[in-house]
């Protein structure tokens, strides 16, 4: 298949649209089932290094949840404790536990659920029984992987009726090495970003007074930096225990960034608290309508859901408010987060947020005129960060 044509381009009105190899030759890809669209093949393509840079770096089975050509969340394939199946709503997944990639899936997709409904997924390795039974229940609008299982197939393309988009990818295709894009008529011409993020790039240049970088954190740092690489810019990830759990994409700010990034993070630890796990839901209210009032309950917006009229609609019963006395002390025990930045970090204000939601490591590129100042902040934390040296602006 040399071309491929699409309903439209990014909206209705922009057609005819298609993609196709400039260079004549055959797309490195196969549908399977469905008819992606323009959006679902820039989210599938992008996501698609994503997660094989991952499994490279690492060597661990990778996913990722894209949404809008930036990730929802991504995650090598650890296995989860029991807190977090219920957390990434697969308590229920019989087999998982033997299932590396369907372990990275439900991390990738348990992060934030909310960004993540109507995703489109990444696997770096073949698409099993196990992870095909988690995706036909969510709501998303496709999978690329290198292959499936025959099982994986069958239950991928029932799914929305047969319309549900299945893409195959030859893990051996390696583009060109200049791309091309054009923007209101003019061409522009670069080389790919074929820039190498793996341990050596976080160990070598620690700048800190704290130079322990643990293996687990050499890991995290990893999945942040690779994150980021396929993230719109400005952005900032915080990562822990193999998953990200907090990108802030697209700011104008670093500090926005951040913020963002940081109260996503804030939020992953909140969803792990017993109030949350044992909040006593109707049985008639499905998985999405969940995700929405958890969101609402950890908020300060949590009388939405709580106020005599409304938590009838979601609990069998009233239950308790998560205090800010709570948040407080379940965040103040979070530790060990390691946080990535695709450019330097022009204030140390930056620091000081990150050190809220339990940053113990930094890997950013350093190259500010306040690099100084930032060092200072991470040794009055008793952070350990490294200098990477490189940009990751993703556009």
């Amino acid at each position: 298949m040399k071309e491929f044509e699409l309903k439209y381009g990014c909206n209705p009105n922009q057609k005819p649209s298609r993609i196709y190899m400039a260079n004549g030759k055959d797309l490195p890809i196969k549908i399977l089932s469905g008819k992606p669209g323009y959006i679902n093949f820039l989210d599938a393509l992008n996501s698609w290094q994503l997660v094989k840079e991952l499994k490279e770096a690492t060597g661990k089975p990778s996913a990722a949840s894209f949404k809008h050509v930036s990730p929802a969340g991504a995650a090598v394939g650890e296995k989860l404790s029991e807190t977090l199946k219920k957390v990434c709503f697969v308590d229920d997944i019989e087999g998982l536990d033997d299932s590396p990639i369907a372990c990275a899936y439900a991390r990738a997709r348990g992060t934030d659920r909310m960004s993540s409904f109507g995703d489109w997924i990444a696997l770096s390795d073949e698409c099993d029984e196990v992870t095909a039974k988690i995706i036909s229940r969510e709501v998303s609008d496709g999978v690329i992987a290198p292959s499936y299982s025959a099982k994986a197939l069958e239950i991928l393309s029932a799914k929305r009726k047969g319309a549900y988009n299945v893409v195959q990818i030859d893990p051996n295709y390696v583009p060109e090495e200049k791309e091309t894009k054009q923007v209101f008529g003019v061409t522009f011409e670069q080389g790919r970003n074929n820039f190498k993020i793996d341990r050596e790039l976080v160990t070598k240049e620690i700048v800190t007074a704290n130079k322990n970088l643990p293996e687990s954190a050499v890991i995290d740092l990893i999945v942040a930096l690779i994150t980021l690489k396929y993230t719109q810019s400005n952005s900032v990830c915080f990562a822990h225990n193999g998953q990200a759990i907090g990108v802030g994409a697209g700011q104008q700010s670093r500090i926005h960034c951040t913020r963002l990034a940081g109260s996503k993070a804030d939020n992953w630890f909140l969803r792990q608290s017993e109030k949350v796990l044992n909040l006593p839901f109707l049985p008639t209210l499905g998985r999405p309508d969940r995700n929405n009032v958890i969101d609402l309950y950890i908020s300060d917006e949590c009388e939405d859901v709580l106020a005599e009229g409304q938590w009838q609609k979601y609990f069998t019963e009233k239950p308790a408010e998560l205090t800010k006395a709570d948040k407080k002390e379940i965040l103040s025990k979070v530790k060990g987060v390691a946080l990535g930045s695709d450019a330097f970090f022009p204030f140390s204000d930056n620091i000081e947020r990150a050190a809220k939601s339990g940053v113990s490591y930094i890997a950013q590129p350093g190259g500010s005129v306040r690099d100084a100042d930032v060092i200072k902040a991470c040794d009055e934390r008793d952070i350990a960060m490294s200098f990477t040296g490189m940009r990751l602006f993703h556009h």
